[in-house]
């Protein structure tokens, strides 16, 4: 396996079994059985992949990474990718930022070692984004009817990076006041351009989405008075265009978020359309089934309203991921039987994650958000963002990894696509998933989350395997340490090598408020062949 070669191991066999002290040791009374854990899904190679926000390929105010002394603040009415109520802000939860550097030797190197991937380029601004399909001088200022300018430049950076990465593109079209005829129609003029343009420098979009985010469309500069009907005559136009266009891309619908679950509990939502009501006017078009979740909002927009990071170990917190794929779930199966379902947008929280989200802690809630939505056979996961504030799996400046972005390409190594029923069932301190390992020859692959902030849990296997435990000093340290060796890079982006511990049949022990993954090699579970 890349990254996991026999050449990078140093084995260290480790005689694991129930140990003294038994008062002080929760057993979890399982036997693990990888060889007869039955198939109940498939998921895409793609599984866990990332986006850069248009904002960030064209530069412009994203959201402000927090500081030690930064106070949270409220949300200010051109707000982007939220699902909030526009509100006056105390201070400025944006910053300028100039476009992301594509052509980073590290930025390519940490992005490669998660292939493959889907990269997306959209977000809110992509909405109201102008390419500027020519090479001339850049716009000073965006035409009528948008916000931001998109040039030649920065999509074929865009493009070449995917290529360069391993990573096949999905995006948005936009969709404000200066894509529209007199009559407030919607016309593809902006759509080919980006189109004819990506063809004609060799590239590719795999999937696409006709807007961001259509359920609050009021805050993404949808034209007034948007709503379902409007959003199904958009979207009917757009299909015809897509087809002829580009049939081999993916149509992904219809990108929602805000419901199922609120991010915020008791907090008011602004102007909804709902989903329902979308599908009602679409019929069914889609190639298959998008939405966003976050399982938050920052304090950045919402202050100590929103959910602090003490409750992330709990199953409250962590359900609402699968709890708000439930939801979309039922109506994928009304509006969309039988087509597959994408989470093409996700975070710790929206309005660029909270000042935990780039610490130890947020990956319990990474690892079961993965865990869970394969279960259900969501198709991909793309994570908000791939570099940029708080919740970007790498830092904004620095491009170093964070725990989130090794929780990632651990993923990558150890899990495969088909999806197992663990046969054991979750409780408040121990939650575990399963699939086929990335090796394949039978294998399967179990990742352990052990919750509980004082006790060991304890499972029994049946073979020996190869094990990964992901840990750290603290619940808030921005370190994470694989098998007690700290993760990081060469300065140049080279990921290390692995320090693999090996287990042997029986009782195997995991310390509190670790994640481990385990190899079983010689699973031989038919499932996985």
């Amino acid at each position: 396996m890349k990254g996991l070669g026999a050449t990078a191991v140093q084995s260290a066999t480790l005689a694991v079994g129930v140990i003294g002290l038994l008062s002080k040791v929760a057993l979890a009374q399982s036997l693990v059985q990888p060889r007869l854990m039955p198939k109940i899904g498939q998921v895409d190679p793609r599984f866990v992949s990332y986006n850069i926000e248009a904002i960030e390929v064209t530069g412009g105010r994203f959201w402000k990474p927090f500081k030690d002394d930064a106070a949270p603040n409220n949300l200010s009415p051109d707000s982007g990718n939220t699902a909030s109520p526009p509100t006056v802000a105390s201070t400025d939860p944006y910053e300028y930022r100039p476009p992301i550097n594509l052509d980073n030797p590290k930025l390519r190197k940490l992005a490669a070692a998660l292939e493959p991937s889907y990269l997306r380029v959209s977000g809110t601004w992509m909405n109201s984004t102008f390419f500027q399909d020519d090479d001339a001088a850049i716009l000073a200022t965006a035409p009528k009817g948008y916000k931001g300018v998109l040039t030649r430049a920065e999509w074929k950076g865009v493009v070449d990076f995917s290529r360069a990465v391993g990573a096949e593109l999905v995006t948005s079209v936009a969709i404000s006041d200066g894509t529209r005829d007199e009559s407030g129609v919607w016309t593809p003029h902006q759509a080919k351009a980006l189109f004819d343009y990506t063809k004609s420098i060799g590239g590719h979009i795999a999937a696409v989405e006709f807007m961001n985010e259509p359920t609050f469309a009021i805050v993404g500069a949808a034209p007034k008075g948007y709503d379902a009907v409007v959003f199904g005559r958009d979207v009917k136009l757009f299909h015809s265009f897509l087809r002829a266009e580009s049939p081999g891309t993916v149509f992904l619908g219809p990108g929602s978020i805000g419901e199922g679950i609120p991010m915020v509990q008791g907090m008011p939502m602004p102007k909804m359309i709902a989903s329902e009501d979308m599908f009602k006017a679409t019929g069914p078009i889609f190639d298959a089934f998008s939405y966003h979740f976050y399982t938050t909002l920052s304090q950045r927009c919402v202050g100590k309203a929103g959910l602090s990071w003490e409750r992330v170990l709990t199953p409250a917190y962590l359900d609402r991921n699968p709890q708000a794929e439930e939801f979309y779930a039922k109506l994928r199966d009304a509006y969309l039987p039988g087509k597959p379902i994408w989470n093409t947008e996700t975070g710790e929280a929206g309005c660029g994650g909270n000042r935990w989200a780039s610490e130890f802690v947020d990956t319990f809630r990474f690892v079961d958000q993965l865990g869970a939505l394969a279960q259900r056979s969501v198709q991909t996961v793309i994570v908000n963002t791939l570099a940029s504030s708080d919740y970007g799996l790498l830092d904004t400046n620095s491009f170093d990894p964070r725990p989130d972005y090794w929780v990632a390409w651990l993923w990558k190594r150890v899990m495969g696509t088909g999806v197992l029923n663990p046969g054991v069932s979750p409780t408040a301190s121990i939650r575990m998933y399963a699939q086929c390992a990335k090796e394949g020859n039978g294998g399967v692959a179990l990742v352990v989350l052990n919750l509980d902030s004082t006790n060991q849990q304890v499972l029994q296997v049946p073979f020996e395997g190869r094990r990964y435990t992901l840990s750290a000093a603290s619940l808030l340290s921005k370190t994470i340490d694989l098998n007690g060796v700290e993760l990081k890079t060469d300065k140049d982006g080279t990921v290390p090598q692995i320090v693999v511990a090996r287990i042997a049949p029986g009782a195997v022990q995991f310390a509190p408020q670790t994640i481990t993954f385990i190899v079983f090699p010689k699973a031989e579970n038919p499932s996985c062949k």
